[in-house]
């Protein structure tokens, strides 16, 4: 399913950090896109995350085998000594610029509630054909980390006018970043194009075409997400 001799390409971001990329991951993706019709009817809204969509958890046998590929190409460029758990799902955006809450108004970052010893890496695949649907974008603080992090307590605590007039952040999709985000870089979108990164750094899907994001995974945004909880590699 994987290709079996990938090219990595690294994309610098800000502090020295690198997002990799590699095109052409798998060898047959209409196949992901395929399971994803035959299931769409289990998509569901997460409420435990911020993901402004629908999910579906990606089988065991899957997780798996991208859990191995991380493992052998990426885990130690990201920091990893040893993958303590991992899980994938498919994704989709669907909720309009009015309908998102506070929280996915802003970027995020995947490692809250880790302790020190531990790190998470990240990754996406897009499994769509135009990339005007958005790749991922990434941002550095430009505040303290006490109000970084009282900001983002905020914005799942308060409605959303309470949170707008206290932080003067509008309603919708993040873009170029504001007063509280420097924008640092992106990564384009590409079908079978597969990113991995930091999960601590602030990031988010550049969701520039709302009007477009639509419960189809034949024109929707469909990625794989994967998330990789890790040991923290020495030195």
């Amino acid at each position: 399913m994987f290709n079996p001799n990938p090219t990595l390409q690294s994309i610098a971001l800000h502090d020295g950090h690198t997002c990799w990329v590699i095109d052409d991951a798998f060898t047959r993706p209409e196949q992901l896109r395929q399971f994803a019709r035959e299931q769409r009817a289990a998509f569901a809204p997460a409420p435990h995350n911020a993901y402004p969509g629908v999910e579906l958890l990606m089988p065991p046998e899957f997780s798996d085998r991208l859990a191995e590929f991380f493992a052998q190409h990426v885990r130690r460029r990201l920091g990893g000594r040893r993958t303590l758990h991992m899980y994938s799902r498919l994704s989709m955006v669907t909720k309009q610029p009015h309908e998102l809450l506070p929280r996915q108004w802003l970027c995020h970052r995947d490692n809250q509630g880790l302790p020190a010893d531990q790190c998470i890496a990240a990754s996406v695949l897009y499994l769509f054909d135009d990339p005007a649907l958005g790749g991922t974008a990434f941002y550095r603080p430009r505040k303290s980390p006490q109000e970084t992090a009282q900001l983002v307590h905020d914005c799942g605590q308060m409605d959303a006018a309470t949170f707008s007039a206290r932080y003067g952040i509008a309603p919708g999709y993040m873009l170029d970043g504001n007063d509280w985000f420097e924008k640092t870089g992106s990564v384009p979108a590409r079908y079978n194009r597969l990113i991995f990164y930091d999960g601590s750094l602030f990031h988010t899907g550049e969701l520039a075409t709302p009007q477009r994001y639509l419960n189809d995974p034949d024109t929707g945004r469909l990625t794989v997400n994967g998330f990789f909880t890790c040991s923290r590699a020495a030195g």
